[in-house]
């Protein structure tokens, strides 16, 4: 009977999450921690969390794209785990060449047309490994409708660092004055990168931190970051939905701000000389939410009533 009614409950809830998301984030990227943690409280080993691990991995894909995001980047061994006992690196890595063959030749990426990259460092990776992304990632090529991104042999730092010995390399040489060194310039030095900046972070397993995690991409567009306690193996749908409602929270935030601020300026320009108010009512009209947008005309048309009240002449 208990199991019947959270499974009603459960239903329910994940229903009301989805009926909250507006738009979905374009880019969303996970840290998935806890799978030891999870296999140590379960009494196993910590092979077999990341084994359990992979199965969520599975299910984030497909919720993912039921939603609507267009790029999923996950974490699934970065450069401070070379630091890890060897057989524990040797079992993750072969889990994931195991999983990257698989995920290349699932009937289910190939209907929802996910397209497969790695970023990382591929030098540190043992041949199993880039032989498997080289797999992945041509049996895929053709598809671009969500792209997954394994951050494997990841690390922000010396992604950061790699760029900037580049950039500083190209002035040495006179190939790009200091000046000419833009973000779009650094952007293209980080040739294994994603193709969008990051939206939303999401990290299972109860710390608090991104763990120079694509800082470049999340932290120079303000990533909304979900903290969440469920372990990885756990993690489940209502999960990843309280995580997507964090950033639509935010968006929904950013974009009242935006429109507070709006219309102060039109009030204030408007003081003075209406005509140009209306100018720049209609130049950010474009560039607010549908909502947004209704609430600065409203405003403005408060405005021009109220000037003609005031003016004898306009009436």
């Amino acid at each position: 009977m208990m199991g019947w009614l959270r499974e009603r409950f459960e239903h329910a809830y994940t229903t009301y999450l989805l009926r909250q998301i507006e738009t979905p984030p374009a880019h969303v990227a996970i840290i998935q921690d806890g799978n030891r943690r999870f296999a140590g409280a379960e009494g196993s080993t910590h092979e077999w969390g990341h084994t359990a691990g992979a199965a969520t991995t599975e299910a984030v894909l497909r919720w993912c794209a039921d939603i609507g995001v267009r790029e999923l980047t996950l974490y699934a061994f970065s450069t401070e785990n070379f630091r890890r006992p060897p057989a524990e690196q040797e079992a993750v890595f072969s889990l994931i060449a195991r999983k990257l063959r698989e995920f290349a030749d699932a009937t289910e990426v190939h209907e929802r047309e996910v397209t497969i990259r790695a970023i990382g460092d591929r030098d540190r990776l043992p041949p199993s490994v880039r032989g498997a992304i080289r797999y992945a990632e041509r049996r895929t090529a053709r598809y671009d409708r969500l792209r997954l991104n394994i951050a494997v042999g990841y690390g922000g730092r010396s992604e950061l660092l790699g760029a900037a010995r580049q950039a500083a390399a190209a002035v040495a040489a006179g190939e790009i004055a200091p000046a000419g060194i833009s973000v779009g310039y650094i952007d293209s030095l980080l040739s294994a990168r994603p193709t969008r900046a990051v939206d939303l972070i999401i990290r299972t397993g109860g710390d608090a931190r991104t763990s120079n995690f694509l800082p470049w991409h999340a932290n120079g567009n303000e990533a909304a970051v979900y903290f969440c306690a469920p372990y990885w193996p756990e993690f489940s749908r209502i999960d990843f939905l309280r995580g997507i409602r964090t950033y639509i929270s935010r968006e929904r935030s950013f974009r009242r701000s935006e429109t507070e601020r709006a219309i102060a300026l039109i009030r204030t320009v408007a003081a003075t000389e209406l005509a140009l108010a209306r100018q720049i009512a209609g130049s950010l009209r474009a560039q607010l939410s549908p909502r947004g947008a209704r609430r600065l005309a409203r405003e403005l048309a408060a405005i021009d009533t109220a000037d003609v009240d005031q003016d004898p002449k306009r009436r």
